[in-house]
């Protein structure tokens, strides 16, 4: 039987799609990275957003005509969406043919099999069970891997329904981690990207301790792995241990996701976020003066209920002046059970356009400095493919991470992919860094 997968959503659902891919492929199924011409398709949906959940119903419709034109034979809804609605399932996907949950996703093969055999499942299991260990099938690049060292989320953000769609923070075991990661390297991955809802809680639930800093320690011991990565860093959880880690670890990119979402302390109150806006720009100091040259990305929420023109305005010179790097921002969306769409003071939705329009246009600017400032440096990129149009390679530098933050092109010949090589940055060609090759292979790389 031939089982096509499609992954919608985060790094995390990215993750549990490559585990699928490896448990259909060892239950003896063909597997495949589309839908048509498929026995089955099993579609990884994300139900963080409404705009998610309309993407992933959008997906399934698409999988739905193709089902009726005969080149698709049936449907599996799983994941974030047909968690979050599962109560609403057979109104929003009539003409699926399965469904599993967030707790479920390590029986897709036998899910698969019941499908096929004229059934029907609708499998919603525990979903603060222990993260199951399993092998994966890695689809994002045979040079870096996502890396997840923990499921669900603790924090109850007020916006946000990640814990009642992926379960309470569980830490996966370091000796897990650890072998996992080996094996990527031997595989010939060279960068891991450490992702989890908030990888700075790592073994707080183990036995409370952060142990975050000591898991990066032994990652670093790892050989054939170059680069590490960190996303998802919750602010108030960065201790010195942590920094200090990030700042001597050769291997460690000095590059963080440091999700603070909002600057003014009445609307990180409000968000049930902790801690305050001087905080945030106290840590973000502190993280710039130990570690030199370190890329911040960073997400904002504009148009909170509440928010203030005082309170955007306040955000808006903060990003002024604290020129982050990077930052994915957004306009508030309530989200259905959340207790911040039931706050007084919702945003009119002309008003938070209008936000988004204001804040991105400050970040485009920071952004453009940031490549400008680039010229003439000397840095180190991994080669990653070659494109068509211009000829050129094509790579990232510690300060992109993939599929988020853009590309670095390198003029040369003979490059090897998945190598490392010094780089000149030498123009900014429509918001994409040039370089030139500069000397010979590096073996590791920053």
């Amino acid at each position: 039987m031939k089982i096509g997968f499609i992954s919608l959503g985060c790094a995390k659902n990215q993750v549990n799609c490559e585990q699928m891919l490896w448990q259909a492929f060892e239950a003896g199924h063909e597997i495949a990275l589309e839908a048509e011409d498929c026995d089955i398709a099993v579609v990884n949906t994300c139900g963080f957003l409404q705009e998610a959940k309309q993407e992933a119903l959008d997906e399934i419709a698409r999988l739905t005509q193709l089902k009726r034109e005969g080149r698709l034979g049936k449907i599996i809804v799983v994941g974030c969406m047909a968690e979050r609605y599962q109560n609403e399932l057979e109104t929003l996907c009539p003409e699926a043919d399965g469904f599993v949950g967030c707790g479920s996703y390590a029986k897709i093969a036998q899910v698969a099999d019941d499908v096929a055999a004229g059934e029907r499942p609708f499998l919603f299991e525990d979903i603060n069970a222990p993260v199951p260990e399993t092998d994966r099938v890695v689809a994002t690049s045979d040079y870096w891997a996502f890396l997840r060292i923990a499921e669900g989320c603790d924090n109850r953000c007020s916006y946000c329904m990640i814990p009642s769609i992926r379960g309470q923070f569980r830490s996966r075991p370091k000796e897990a981690i650890l072998q996992e990661a080996t094996s990527l390297a031997q595989c010939g991955i060279k960068e891991l990207i450490v992702v989890a809802q908030d990888i700075t809680r790592y073994g707080l639930d183990l036995n409370g301790k952060r142990q975050l800093a000591e898991l990066l320690g032994d990652l670093c011991q790892i050989q054939g792995i170059q680069w590490i990565r960190l996303h998802y860093l919750y602010p108030d959880e960065i201790d010195d241990e942590l920094i200090s880690m990030i700042a001597q670890e050769e291997k460690i990119v000095k590059y963080i996701d440091l999700p603070i979402q909002h600057i003014s302390t009445s609307i990180l109150k409000a968000m049930n976020r902790r801690g305050t806006g001087e905080e945030l720009r106290s840590l973000i100091r502190t993280l710039r003066e130990r570690i030199p040259g370190l890329v911040i990305r960073t997400s904002l929420i504009c148009g909170f209920p509440g928010e203030t023109e005082e309170d955007f305005e306040e955000l808006c010179g903060f990003l002024r002046e604290y020129r982050l790097e990077r930052a994915g921002i957004f306009a508030y969306s309530p989200e259905e059970g959340s207790p911040a769409a039931k706050l007084e003071g919702q945003i009119d939705e002309e008003v938070k356009r209008h936000r988004l329009e204001l804040l991105t246009g400050i970040q485009l600017e920071v952004v453009d400095a940031f490549c400008e400032a680039q010229i003439g440096k000397i840095v180190t990129v991994l080669c990653e493919g070659v494109d068509p149009e211009t000829g050129r390679f094509f790579g990232r530098s510690g300060a992109e991470s993939p599929e988020i933050d853009g590309l670095l092109y390198v003029e040369g010949e003979d490059l090897i992919l998945g190598q490392f090589y010094r780089v000149r940055i030498v123009v900014v060609e429509d918001g994409e860094l040039i370089g030139i090759r500069e000397g010979d292979l590096c073996e590791y790389g920053q």
